[in-house]
């Protein structure tokens, strides 16, 4: 009876070569980054404009009812979303800033400076469903 000894060697990558590759990937993301932090706040900022719309709709659906604007967001049944810095998926904090019979302005402030430059991004809307930035980011 023959026992075979065959050693094949199987291809395959080393270690320092899968090493060498995670470098270089990681080298060419830090230099792309700068150039995405515009479009990655810019994607962000969809996250209030959005936000905001929502409370336009609700404080007109009030407004009929009441023939007022409301100053509380719970009144109009807004449910904020937990902020990320308390473990959520929010990225702004709403607020309305000022409400009257015939107007009101809502905004929505970043809780994270997205691009690291020290500004945090502001947009506001009014009873006209006017929408503006405030601070960019």
């Amino acid at each position: 009876m023959k026992v075979l000894n065959i050693k094949k060697k199987i291809p395959g990558f080393t270690l320092p070569e899968l090493l060498v590759v995670l470098v270089i990937i990681g080298i060419l993301v830090l230099l792309a980054l700068p150039r995405l932090m515009p479009l990655i706040a810019k994607a962000k900022s969809t996250e209030a404009q959005m936000h905001l719309g929502h409370v336009h709709a609700l404080q007109k659906g009030h407004f009929y009812m009441y023939s007022r604007y409301s100053e509380d967001l719970e009144e109009i049944g807004y449910e904020p979303e937990i902020l990320v810095t308390n473990g959520g998926t929010a990225n702004y904090t709403i607020e309305i800033i000022e409400a009257s019979a015939t107007t009101f302005l809502a905004r929505a402030t970043a809780v994270v400076d997205f691009d690291g430059d020290g500004n945090f991004n502001v947009w506001e809307i009014d009873q006209d469903k006017k929408l503006k930035e405030v601070t960019r980011d």
